[in-house]
């Protein structure tokens, strides 16, 4: 009977409120805007737009970043209407527990580990290579053998390629980030601000400057002529290249984990995702547009695109504030996947899916503080020794995952408990939510059979820890199935 045990709403509530030591609810719709923003943009802004302009859409790049949000607009409503019903830590875990039941709450629970833990020791590494470069670029030389895994070479700054012993800046950025996050959820909130702010006046700059030096050239043509491979071009071109750019946009999720922190979550919750998506689509728009008219699309397919265009402009100097910027988005996506992650697990925790002990939360911070010791080993491990391949394949088909889960609970409890208050509904039901698994699944097509195969390799490691640990364990095991 345990598990298919449903946690009904009031219990949720209760769960949330009754624990030793509450989160401290403290976050306004600003803050989780800000931290939408920050697990939004990161490297992908800067790397991402070109190599999809130069092997897809071309300069209809534009096209594809809109389709892409429109695809994350659908799950974003869903998300935001079911947040608005349950106001509590755990995400799309805690909404599967109260609309599907235990056994599929644990596999999301275990399938976001996928997007937050596994995905920020990808951003971990990739924040190492820049921090190389940035310190190159100063005269600042770091020891080679503390700068990579011992299995996968790195391409350093002079043109080397070296194997190390440990990327401890991986290591070290995962631990900085898990330190603030222990201190104090306003703590966060203040720096991932900081650092949001800054990256995204580098934008600005980018585009205020850049903007004088487009040629109207480069956007002829807009829709490059088909090459007759489906996704080279041509419309087919375009939503391949929304399929591209859609990784662009994952994390704006993260914001629906902190609801049990947020002063008024019915209303700030939705504000913080669709209000960070919103913001960072016209971002990410003005930017393609500045970036393809600057440098031809055939010229984009570089990992530094904006480093071409910056090359058309007597202001180089930007190249060292681009990597600022980068160093700062990464450092803030890194910020707010491990403060999903961290409640994610507090939650699993609190209800005996995992050790009890990770739900402890510290009374002085009233941070879930193991939860965060936790994360920083294992995801500082894999930064510091895994090569990122490995970790940077594992992310997106997880997240899709959660998208669609999300949106059929929506559907779920518009039927089961129709009469349960929602501050935010949304529009064109059931069209949207239908749309979000329609979108969100053709995405998971396009990934590819080795990603599947991945990811059913995860999944099957989960129900092992599941049927050994958890189904036991867990506090709602001789529940009966509706509550």
């Amino acid at each position: 009977m345990g598990l298919w045990s449903k946690k009904s709403i009031e219990r949720c509530y209760q769960d949330a409120e009754g624990w030793p030591y509450n989160l401290q609810r403290t976050l306004s719709s600003g803050q989780l805007v800000l931290m939408g923003i920050g697990a939004i943009i990161g490297a992908g802004l800067f790397s991402i737009t070109g190599v999809a302009a130069a092997q897809n859409a071309g300069p209809a790049i534009l096209i594809s970043f809109l389709l892409a949000a429109i695809g994350c607009a659908f799950a974003g409503l869903c998300y935001s209407e079911i947040a608005s019903m349950i106001p509590v830590s755990g995400s799309a875990y805690t909404y599967a527990y109260a609309t599907l039941g235990e056994f599929i709450a644990w596999i999301i629970g275990w399938d976001l580990i996928l997007e937050y833990a596994i995905g920020t020791s990808c951003v971990a590494i990739s924040w190492s290579a820049y921090l190389v470069s940035f310190l190159y670029d100063l005269g600042i030389f770091l020891p080679p053998q503390f700068l990579a895994s011992p299995w996968q070479p790195v391409l350093l700054p002079d043109g080397t390629n070296v194997y190390g012993i440990i990327n401890l800046p991986a290591f070290l950025i995962v631990a900085l980030s898990s330190a603030v996050l222990i201190l104090g959820v306003n703590k966060s909130a203040l720096v991932n601000a900081l650092l949001v702010i800054l990256k995204l006046c580098v934008v600005v700059i980018f585009v205020a400057l850049g903007y004088s030096y487009i040629n109207q050239e480069n956007y002829h043509p807009f829709i490059p002529e088909n090459t007759g491979v489906f996704g080279e071009f041509g419309w087919s071109g375009i939503l391949r290249g929304a399929g591209v750019v859609f990784f662009a946009y994952i994390g704006f999720d993260a914001v629906s984990t902190m609801a049990q922190e947020t002063k008024n979550p019915q209303r700030a919750v939705p504000v913080g995702i669709l209000g960070s998506l919103c913001i960072c689509t016209i971002l990410y728009i003005v930017f393609a547009y500045v970036l393809t008219g600057m440098v031809n699309y055939q010229d984009l397919n570089n990992p530094a695109p904006v480093a071409l265009a910056i090359a058309q402009t007597p202001y180089v100097w930007l190249n060292g504030l681009v990597k600022l910027a980068v160093l700062c988005g990464l450092t803030s996506v890194m910020l707010v996947m491990l403060l999903g992650q961290s409640r994610i697990f507090y939650c699993m925790a609190r209800d005996g899916l995992l050790p009890r002990q990770w739900s402890k939360i510290h009374p002085r911070f009233r941070t879930p503080w193991l939860s965060n010791l936790i994360l920083l080993f294992f995801v500082g491990a894999f930064g510091a020794f895994s090569p990122i391949a490995l970790v940077g394949e594992m992310t997106s088909i997880g997240t899709l995952l959660a998208f669609v889960l999300v949106c059929i609970g929506v559907m779920i409890l518009r039927k089961k408990q129709p009469h349960v208050h929602r501050s935010f509904k949304l529009p064109l039901y059931p069209l949207t939510p239908l749309l979000g698994i329609a979108v969100c699944l053709a995405m998971m097509l396009g990934l590819g059979v080795d990603n599947w195969l991945r990811l059913l390799f995860w999944l099957a490691i989960g129900m092992v820890i599941y049927f050994g640990y958890g189904k036991k364990n867990s506090i709602y095991k001789d529940r009966p199935k509706s509550r």
